[in-house]
């Protein structure tokens, strides 16, 4: 297919991108290297194509009839087919809107007499007619004779040779237009699966998509409003200050519901429609923002352009969906200390996929994931930061993000406005790093580029504090000696509060290296102080172990159940009592508070562990056990309240594993439905009551619902 003819039926309403294509991510070199390979006549790929009858959501406003019969879906080559368009038609294609347009690549200038490619640049081509926009000419706006002409004005000669080349050039770029841009077509007959499959490899055997876009390809594919849905919430964080990408959404969803960090195969199966679907909703609704609000509140980030590595939220989200967003104060700052380290130590820098596999494993099986997951870094890192790790270190480096969230916790002011560093409001209260020791001064001291080692020194963290942007406008080249003197004179504390030393000895020019030194050691003293007390337990702080629990006997809350289902009374299998359990299940539900069952401990409160059960079920493991568990509850209660409302967890206790299900409070009443000995149905509402669950009389149940779930 000729490009003309291409671009003529995305304009006829005959060619479109499909709503799982990714944004236009082209940036402009790559714009120049395709129209300089277009004129040069090099190779330039192939478009991929499918023609169908039954399109997928369509990107863009136009909604397929099926009056339209078939059209042309393009599944690859898209990045080059918008460039053309853009440069060709000096237009966005119909298929994009300007923000998904995330570099505008219109606008390319050619020398008409060297082939030059450019961008525009006023004093380069203002005043050199050779210099013609790309659009300009396709739309024969400009000819090669109008370039002559004008420079024949300014007075050039044009002999021959010259005005041939110009205009030899010039066709070149016109030629453009028929140049074939090979396709290669799906037939008519494939589905939408198979049409996105061969998406999926035909991509996968190149670089241009990673893998979390193929899996979010796939997704979109049985979920076409995906890409809009997740961007949405994508442009909500981001007005808080937390920019992801789309990819860190696919992670996010990988890890929430199969623990996983590499394995995006596990997304492509349509099977995951519904469950993605309900995880998306609580990862929207709950868990995301509760993230950044504890990120925010407990670990004084403000914004991702912070963090080393946002990929290191992954685990604390997925540890927070399993919570239901329900998190003791413990808990957080367990987190949180493990989030600094796995900053400063760069967990995330390397081998993303493989590293999340492991820690989201943890968050998975752990009773303390964040105590364990601290020790995995422990184990390939010291965590004691050491003087000697600032030194040389400019500010990309993750130990400057740290000072800053330290000082924040401090409660450190900007030296000028006295405005908290944790609360700037507006572009120009914006935080900033600024030279404590005015560069200018340091390079006329010898710190300059010309010295390797000096210059590092000049640029160190421990020459940086935290300005807003108006105060590090206004303070100008002062030297150190005099700005800190005055600063000290105004408000010592807030030198103090970002580790500043007091000695005005060390202020002096001479003594830089000595400043350096001294802050060093300050702040290295002050980090491992402050990142080691971050779990110091307050009174009321310690929480209840699950052995304290059991000792404190049957309530409200807790219910020990010695059997899922295997009658010790009577040496049999007894499957009237997962009846009892699910009834159990029920009324914790339908409580306000919820509740937890642990199976495997007698009434007496003796741990006697799940054997009997396992052996009952075909000699199980705690595996096969727990898919039996759900599956009873999804048939009893649904997938949503068994997905969303209950945690299975097998802690050990006394040398033997039982079983914990923790029971969170249901959106609606649960009604249990089953059949007495007569075979006569019933429908029942059980609720707790001390230590027992009993069902609730058909007079009290209008006033108990309206108590209930009146919110609802």
């Amino acid at each position: 297919m000729k490009i003309s003819q291409a671009l003529d039926k995305i304009d006829e309403k005959q060619l479109f991108v499909p709503a799982f294509q990714r944004e236009y991510v082209w940036k402009r070199d790559d714009a120049k290297q395709l129209v300089d390979s277009l004129i040069k006549e090099y190779p330039t790929g192939t478009m991929l194509t499918w023609e169908t009858n039954t399109p997928p959501e369509l990107k863009g406003p136009h909604k397929y009839n099926e009056k339209q019969g078939a059209v042309r879906i393009l599944l690859d080559g898209q990045q080059r087919l918008t460039t053309l368009y853009m440069l060709i038609r000096g237009d966005l294609p119909p298929y994009y809107t300007a923000p998904e347009i995330l570099n505008d690549t219109r606008g390319l200038y050619v020398n008409v007499e060297t082939r030059e490619l450019e961008y525009y640049k006023k004093l380069k081509m203002e005043n050199d007619p050779r210099w013609q926009n790309l659009t300009d000419i396709f739309q024969r706006k400009v000819r090669a004779k109008d370039v002559v002409r004008s420079l024949e004005d300014r007075g050039e000669e044009v002999p021959r040779e010259r005005d041939d080349l110009i205009d030899d050039n010039v066709k070149s770029i016109e030629n453009i237009l028929d140049r074939e841009f090979p396709e290669q077509t799906i037939p008519v007959k494939a589905s939408i699966r198979e049409a996105i499959d061969i998406f999926y490899k035909v991509n996968a055997s190149g670089v241009s998509l990673t893998e979390a876009e193929l899996a979010l390809a796939q997704i979109s594919g049985y979920w076409p409003q995906a890409r809009d849905i997740f961007k949405a919430k994508l442009t909500e964080l981001e007005k808080r200050g937390y920019t992801f990408k789309l990819d860190f959404i696919v992670y996010a969803l990988l890890a929430c519901l199969y623990h996983s960090g590499s394995n995006m195969h596990f997304l492509h199966d349509q099977k995951n429609d519904g469950p993605i679907q309900e995880a998306w909703k609580k990862l929207e609704s709950q868990t995301l923002d509760y993230v950044a609000n504890i990120m925010q509140s407990h670990a004084f980030i403000d914004h991702t352009d912070e963090v080393n590595s946002i990929y290191a939220l992954i685990p604390i989200i997925t540890y927070c969906f399993q919570q239901d967003g329900h998190l003791t104060g413990l808990q957080i700052k367990k987190l949180v200390k493990w989030f600094y380290y796995a900053q400063i130590r760069t967990r995330y820098v390397s081998q993303l996929p493989q590293k999340l596999d492991r820690d989201l494993k943890v968050v998975k099986d752990s009773t303390q994931p964040f105590d364990d997951l601290l020790q995995i870094i422990k184990d390939e890192r010291t965590l004691e930061i050491s003087p000697d790790e600032f030194v040389g270190r400019a500010i990309s480096h993750p130990l400057y993000p740290m000072m800053r969230w330290y000082f924040k916790s401090k409660g450190a002011t900007c030296f000028t406005t006295g405005i908290k560093l944790s609360q700037s409001m507006g572009k120009k209260y914006a935080l900033e790093n600024d030279h404590i020791f005015p560069f200018s001064k340091l390079k006329a001291a010898g710190y300059g580029t010309d010295n390797r080692i000096k210059y590092a020194l000049a640029q160190e963290i421990t020459n940086r504090a935290i300005l807003t942007q108006i105060a590090n406008r206004t303070k100008s080249a002062t030297n150190a000696e005099d700005y800190l003197a005055e600063i000290a004179a105004k408000n010592p504390d807030s030198l103090a509060r970002q580790c500043i030393p007091d000695d005005p000895e060390l202020w002096k020019l001479e003594n830089y290296e000595r400043f350096l030194e001294r802050r060093r050691e300050m702040l290295a003293s002050e980090l491992n102080g402050f990142l080691s007390s971050i779990t110091d337990l307050a009174v009321g702080d310690v929480p209840i172990t699950l052995e304290e629990m059991i000792s404190e006997g049957e309530s409200e809350e807790l219910e020990f159940k010695q059997t899922l289902r295997w009658d010790v009374n009577e040496g049999r299998v007894n499957k009237e009592l997962e009846a009892v359990v699910v009834k159990t299940i029920a009324a914790f539900g339908n409580s306000f508070d919820g509740g937890t069952l642990l199976i495997g401990v007698a009434d007496s409160g003796d741990a006697v562990g799940l054997e009997q059960d396992f052996a009952c079920l075909g000699d199980a493991d705690r595996d096969r056990f727990e898919i039996h568990l759900r599956n009873l509850f999804a048939q009893a209660f649904g997938q949503n309240f068994t997905a969303g409302k209950l945690k299975i967890s097998f802690p050990e206790v006394a040398g033997v594993e039982i079983c914990k299900i923790e029971v969170r409070p249901s959106d609606a009443a649960i009604i249990v439905s089953g059949k007495d000995k007569n075979g006569v149905g019933y429908e029942r509402l059980y609720v707790r009551s001390g230590n027992s669950s009993p069902e609730m009389p058909l007079s009290e149940i209008p006033a108990f619902l309206s108590k209930r779930f009146k919110a609802a």
